[in-house]
């Protein structure tokens, strides 16, 4: 895993600055701390930080074809290289390294832009062809590895791994984007391809940018999951299936030249892919878990169940939320505002597991991928009731209802009718965006101040949802969502938590359950076999049986998150009043209200504890914002 960073002046081949590139890789060095390097050609920069996993001792970057005429700086990890060089070599192309980053210039010698097709893995990289004067930026389909960029006024193009590199330039846009601040605060992080910055834009997953000298760049998406039910329907041929793949999705991930190990929550998916480890490992497996004070959080004690059935080197760490150090130190790491709470534990059990091994698997993916949310089961039901009733009659019943039933914040989500009036009144996508807001629609607009009421001309965070809900090609609500969550929720923040967390402490993590292949069979499975009986991930459930013990697996769903009702009303009472007044001062918010939400969230009359997290994670943005 490493950091790339660069400069392209798109007009002309006018010298790069060393210092600003230099600058900007060397702010990505807790990316990449055993290596670093650059190439500086004709109005053309690439520079890279090396965090050397395989082929340590050849693997350097930036890297070259034959000649020397097409260059790449890449991050990430392309698991079937040896099939592809060995392809490759076939047709006459000389490899120099055992490195995966060489199939990426002579792949693009052979196939051109087509050559991001036969990757599979996680990446992100950037590659220089002389002869042509074409950069090609490209990164994974899923959007494990990250890629920021931006054209400045004089046509230089600057792209890095992280928002930080670009903003080494003083002239790249500092100016947040009001539709951001508004996506923010309804999904937790900005969605790609926006950031919060007006100018500066994450390439998509699963997208390349070709940009020739002198002519606008072509972007492409190369792949889209295709979902549909028209996979196997036989529980027990679905669980062998699924069984195989996950084998061999995880074996490819076991290739490295350093320790490697994996996150242990306690949950189902990663139990499943450490039952799949100790199976393909000759040593013991070592396991990393977090524990919390709270007993409806902490499942450090399930996740013990596992590693001493498998033997594995197993360490606990505990999430302190007096370390408010730790807090602050967020900020820096995700460069935009990031709401979601388990980023502090993510990190933390990063930190545990560094200390021990350079690679960590994660089970990553698997809610997304087989149903396991709980809100998919409740976005079923209630769009079965939308689909009898039309919306002239659905709109004023329970919008009625909804407006008169009391707020149960505190209550389980089946007591918590107001909710479920609320979004039976709405469309199919309406409802689901106010089931995965952090802070509803009304709510925010209460808290905005007129100036950003205004600055946001009417903007609204549904129109993405509803724009990816749209493109799933099924009118299946349960396979809407899980399309939905896989652009926006998995690429926007469950991937980008774990990729800032594990490259802050220099980890690689890799994720089997999101190898691509197996994402697109999954696409693919009966929504009865995601979902069945109100139970999420029925068949991956199903084929771990024989692996992983059912108390486990059938135990009602916690989540890796923090205790964050209690944490305001305790050891960050105080953090969240200071936060409070200077929100009030950012022209964004208006402080009364906040105050508002914070004293009904410690009279215990409703639980804001998500929604105060991300004020508090936007007020430290604001600081880190200031600091540039």
């Amino acid at each position: 895993m490493c950091g790339l960073a660069g400069i392209f002046d798109s007009r002309a081949p006018a010298p790069v600055s060393l210092t600003l590139l230099t600058a900007m890789r060397d702010r990505l060095r807790h990316r990449g701390p055993d290596g670093a390097g650059h190439y500086r050609g004709r109005g053309i920069g690439l520079a890279h930080r090396r965090l050397a996993i395989v082929d340590v001792e050849g693997g350097q970057q930036p890297l070259f074809n034959e000649d020397g005429s097409v260059v790449v700086v890449f991050n990430g990890e392309i698991y079937n290289f040896r099939e592809l060089t060995a392809e490759l070599e076939a047709l006459g192309h000389r490899f120099r390294t055992r490195s995966d980053t060489e199939v990426i210039v002579h792949g693009w010698e052979e196939w051109g832009a087509d050559c991001v097709r036969r990757f599979s893995g996680m990446f992100a990289f950037a590659l220089w062809d002389e002869t042509r004067q074409t950069l090609m930026l490209a990164r994974d389909r899923l959007g494990k590895k990250p890629l920021y960029y931006t054209e400045l006024a004089d046509g230089r193009v600057l792209f890095g791994s992280e928002l930080k590199a670009l903003l080494a330039c003083p002239e790249t846009s500092r100016r947040i984007d009001p539709a951001a601040i508004e996506d923010y605060l309804c999904f937790g992080y900005v969605p790609d391809p926006a950031s919060i910055y007006a100018g500066v834009a994450k390439l998509p997953p699963a997208h390349h940018l070709v940009w020739r000298r002198g002519a606008r760049p072509v972007m492409e998406c190369y792949w889209r999951v295709s979902m549909g039910e028209d996979g196997p329907r036989d529980p027990d041929e679905a669980s062998s299936a699924l069984i195989e793949r996950l084998g061999q999705s995880v074996g490819a991930r076991l290739i490295s030249e350093v320790p490697i190990g994996a996150f242990l929550s306690g949950g189902v998916d990663s139990s499943g892919v450490v039952a799949m480890m100790a199976e393909l490992a000759d040593e013991p497996v070592k396991t990393f878990s977090i524990a919390f004070d709270s007993p409806g959080f902490d499942e450090s004690g399930h996740a013990r169940v596992v590693a001493d059935r498998y033997a594995t080197d197993h360490h606990v760490g505990t999430a302190d939320p007096a370390d408010i150090g730790m807090i602050d130190r967020l900020a820096g790491i995700f460069d935009e505002p990031f709401g979601d709470n388990s980023a502090l534990p993510t990190l933390q059990v990063c930190m545990l597991a560094r200390s021990r091994v350079t690679v960590a698997l994660s089970g990553d993916g698997g809610d997304e991928l087989l149903g396991g949310y709980r809100r998919y089961a409740w976005h079923q039901r209630e769009d079965r009731i939308r689909r009898y009733l039309p919306a002239l009659l659905r709109r004023p019943l329970f919008g009625g209802l909804g407006a008169i039933y009391p707020r149960l914040g505190r209550a389980p989500r089946w007591m918590r009718a107001k909710t479920t009036f609320q979004e039976l009144a709405m469309d199919s996508a309406e409802a689901y965006c106010h089931s995965v807001s952090v802070i509803s629609a009304p709510l925010r607009q209460y808290l905005y101040s007129d100036a950003l009421r205004r600055d946001l001309q009417g903007y609204r965070a549904v129109d993405a949802l509803r724009r990816h809900m749209s493109e799933a090609g099924s009118d299946n609500p349960l396979l809407q969502a899980q399309y939905a969550d896989m652009k926006m929720w998995l690429a926007g923040d469950i991937l980008v938590k774990v990729d800032r967390a594990s490259m802050a402490v220099s980890l690689e993590v890799r994720a089997p359950l999101l190898d691509h292949q197996l994402v697109e069979w999954a696409a693919r499975l009966p929504a009865g076999l995601k979902i069945r009986g109100g139970q999420g991930k029925f068949i991956l459930k199903r084929a771990l049986e024989p692996k992983v013990p059912g108390d486990l697996l059938y135990r009602a769903k916690q989540g890796f998150s923090a205790p964050l009702a209690a944490w305001f009303r305790g050891p960050l009472a105080g953090r969240i009043d200071e936060a409070a007044a200077r929100l009030g001062k950012s022209g964004y918010f208006k402080g009364e209200r906040i105050v508002e939400l914070i004293d009904q969230h410690r009279s215990g009359a409703v639980d804001h504890g998500a929604a105060l997290w991300s004020l508090l994670m936007f007020d430290g943005f604001l600081a880190h914002h200031a600091a540039l």
